[in-house]
């Protein structure tokens, strides 16, 4: 992992002007950072008012997004992002606890993802990723991930949001190794923080399991099939997918959403409508949404994705 890091640290684009200083003090405001670990002097610096509108883009649509994901490219096209890299010393791929915190209370994480770039062959550090189509084949309909988030055992507990930690996203495989590496897109969380809100407004349960997160391109290959309803170029490869359930009594199972007595598909139905609601609302997360009933080895389910084109089964 030290040539990656090394790489990362190589492609920083990090602004040191004054009005960059500048922003980052206003945005600790606005977010409600605590103090930072280095004291940068402001002094004959002119003020200016522009790092307020950088909040939506940390917390989404939902206000609920608790990490915020960054790359080389993406600290060089974002001053404010340069900014807070630079205070606080990241020049690591990983997950920083850095002591940001929202303006509800909970930390905000900075993620440095690993470019996808230092991907070489179907395996990193000893993890098995596969490869994803586009990397044999040029003309495909979805591009590549553009970095990897590493995951070490003490990450696990991480908040990526106000529900849901990086451990609910992991591929359900290797269980034994670390690091793992991890897919997901900030859209799919807030589209999940906001259908969990409308659940809490209609008086439902709002607990939401992922019943399949983000899977490894290897991993989702053994189980594409027909009847299995895996796809080859699945969104979960991608991490804007997920299968999800509604689980407020803790039983493992989709709850009764629709208040009938009995669980089953119209539950699913339920929950998909209610996903659905929120794509209106929100055109930026349109993806796709499919309803699954009941096998013997889970409960009824939705998908939900965010793949920017709507996907209806």
């Amino acid at each position: 992992m030290t040539q990656v890091k090394r790489g990362w640290q190589a492609q920083r684009l990090l602004s040191t002007t004054g009005t960059v200083v500048v922003a980052l003090a206003l945005l600790a405001t606005t977010l409600g950072m605590s103090p930072p670990r280095r004291v940068v002097s402001t002094d004959s610096i002119p003020v200016k008012d522009s790092a307020n509108v950088v909040l939506p883009q940390f917390l989404g649509f939902s206000g609920k997004l608790r990490a915020v994901q960054v790359t080389p490219e993406k600290i060089g096209e974002s001053p404010e992002l340069a900014a807070i890299m630079e205070q606080y010393g990241i020049s690591q791929a990983g997950i920083h606890r850095v002591g940001l915190v929202s303006p509800a209370g909970d930390s905000v994480a900075l993620i440095a993802l690993i470019p996808f770039a230092a991907k070489s062959g179907g395996t990193f550090q000893g993890y098995r990723i596969g490869y994803w189509p586009r990397e044999r084949k040029p003309v495909t309909l979805y591009g590549l991930p553009e970095g990897f988030i590493e995951v070490t055992q003490e990450d696990q507990d991480v908040m990526l949001s106000s529900r849901f930690r990086v451990r609910d996203f992991l591929t359900k495989d290797q269980g034994t190794v670390w690091p793992k590496y991890l897919v997901i897109q900030p859209t799919l969380l807030d589209k999940l923080e906001l259908i969990a809100d409308e659940l809490e407004r209609l008086g439902k349960p709002s607990v939401i399991k992922v019943l399949s997160g983000f899977r490894t391109p290897q991993y989702n290959a053994k189980g594409v099939c027909r009847r299995c309803g895996r796809a080859k170029d699945s969104r979960h490869m991608y991490g804007d997918a997920s299968d999800i359930y509604v689980d407020g009594d803790g039983n493992g199972r989709m709850d009764d959403l629709n208040g009938d007595g009995r669980i089953n598909v119209a539950d699913a139905r339920y929950l998909a409508r209610i996903a659905d609601q929120v794509e209106s609302e929100h055109p930026e997360l349109t993806g796709g949404i499919g309803i699954y009933r009941s096998t013997g080895s889970h409960g009824p389910f939705v998908h939900v994705d965010t793949r920017g084109f709507v996907a209806r089964w």
